[in-house]
């Protein structure tokens, strides 16, 4: 019983499936798919209702409409409508109308007039979850660039990111870049102005461009070339403040770029303490002259460095620098533990402030695990 039982659901949930796919293309065959059953719908229950309106009362009609709202474009969900209103007005009249039904209609006109306006503001034409989709997808192809790939024995990186009001779309991303080889890793940590979804669409539309260009050019042109790509924006408050690191992982050597970014901090194995790096430079889509600083070293057996974003270190009552010498407090005492998850528990000692807040150690081990 249960192997026929399989036979049988394998080739209804593959069709399922395929159906579900093609509604997920938005386009007008794929509508169709979706508006054929809700119409019938509607006039299954336009006709139970004259057979027995107490078993298909007024409020039923609502039912398609509201799957429509969320499987629908907007002019075959305004085509629902129309149809359903046919379909309640034949139904009430072949019943006969009342006060209570006059207001349950006045009412039902007032939820489809909303559910239509709500529909038609959707820039995109396309029905809400799939809107959704679309932008949480563009959301995780970008930030997938921000992933640091695995890195060689005796290295490794974590970082911890939170949003203002724990929302999916924020101001700070990373972008990141291994060398074939191995051998190289570059990395541009961005904290884009202003908070939660308000910087969330620039930050999008930057993490693009920058994903495009790591690697592609030195880490001077690749800030030059991000500095004009914001000044052409005009976004308003459309500068951004940025770290970039670029680590050979073979050697320990790394240089670091800072463009109004809160400064670096590198953890001294040897002296156990959190040192303040002085990268310093302009903020990028300010002025086209801006000036950037290079700094650089070398990271020995138990070393790190430290990224993070001003909301990490500022609020309204603590201002940056001050902020920074908690910061190296608490993170000296999250060594103390081990690197392992540090970037999550020195994020999680951060209280909730209204910005966006980022965390990201490179780290390397104190043996080298090859041997």
């Amino acid at each position: 019983m249960s192997h026929t039982l399989r036979q049988v659901s394998r080739p209804v949930s593959g069709y399922a499936a395929s159906r579900f796919y093609r509604w997920r293309t938005g386009t007008r065959g794929s509508q169709r798919l979706v508006l054929t059953p809700l119409s019938v719908l509607i006039v299954l229950i336009t006709i139970v209702s004259m057979v027995n309106y107490n078993s298909a009362p007024v409020v039923a009609f609502l039912v398609p409409i509201l799957l429509g709202s969320i499987t629908l474009r907007y002019r075959p969900l305004v085509f629902l409508a129309v149809l359903a209103g046919l379909g309640l007005t034949i139904a009430v009249l072949d019943e006969g109308m009342t006060p209570t039904r006059f207001s349950t209609l006045i009412l039902m006109g007032v939820c489809v007039g909303i559910i239509l306006l709500t529909s038609r503001r959707i820039r995109t034409g396309l029905p809400g979850p799939l809107n959704e989709a679309m932008l949480l997808d563009l959301r995780n192809r970008l930030y997938a660039e921000g992933r640091v790939p695995p890195l060689s024995n005796g290295w490794q990186s974590q970082s911890a990111m939170r949003s203002a009001g724990g929302a999916k779309f924020a101001g700070d991303f990373l972008v990141a870049r291994l060398s074939d080889d191995g051998s190289i890793l570059e990395m541009v940590l961005v904290d884009v102005c202003g908070k939660g979804v308000a910087a969330g669409t620039q930050s999008l539309h930057f993490a693009g461009a920058l994903g495009g260009l790591i690697g592609a050019l030195s880490p001077g042109e690749l800030f030059c070339a991000a500095n004009r790509f914001l000044l052409r924006q005009r976004w308003d408050d459309g500068f951004a403040t940025a770290v970039h690191v670029i680590v050979d992982l073979k050697s320990g050597n790394f240089s670091i770029i800072n463009a109004g970014h809160p400064p670096v901090l590198r953890w001294c194995s040897a002296t156990r303490e959190w040192l303040v790096d002085s990268a310093r430079g302009t903020a990028l889509g300010i002025t086209a002259d801006a000036d950037f600083h290079t700094t650089s070293g070398t990271l020995g057996r138990g070393d790190a460095l430290m990224f993070y974003t001003d909301g990490v270190v500022e609020s309204r009552n603590l201002d940056v620098m001050a902020g920074i010498r908690k910061l190296q407090s608490t993170a000296k005492a999250t060594m103390a533990k081990g690197v392992d998850e540090a970037a999550e528990r020195i994020l999680a000692s951060v209280e909730e402030r209204d910005d966006d807040c980022a965390v990201l150690i490179l780290s390397r081990d104190l043996a080298d695990s090859r041997v």
